[in-house]
């Protein structure tokens, strides 16, 4: 599996996490701290401008998705 089938791979698991459940991976949850790492790289390496072109779009969807869910209260 190359890195860019990786990076598609994990970008649709987080993409359907957030869908699936209304809100973004927490930190205290174990099972979900691989998908929050992930967004947590990204964002650093998009920060940095480091990250590649075909990526920046998808990641930014991503970004404004995310936010939309921020600190959502879990017992709403």
């Amino acid at each position: 599996m190359t890195q860019e089938e990786r990076w598609n791979l994990r970008y649709k698991e987080v993409v359907e996490f957030v869908e699936t459940n209304h809100r973004n991976p927490s930190r205290h949850r174990i099972e979900e701290h691989d998908m929050l790492n992930w967004v947590k790289a990204n964002r650093k390496v998009m920060n940095a401008g480091k990250m590649r072109p075909e990526r920046v779009e998808a990641f930014g969807r991503l970004m404004e998705m995310m936010e939309e869910y921020k600190r959502k209260n879990q017992y709403e």
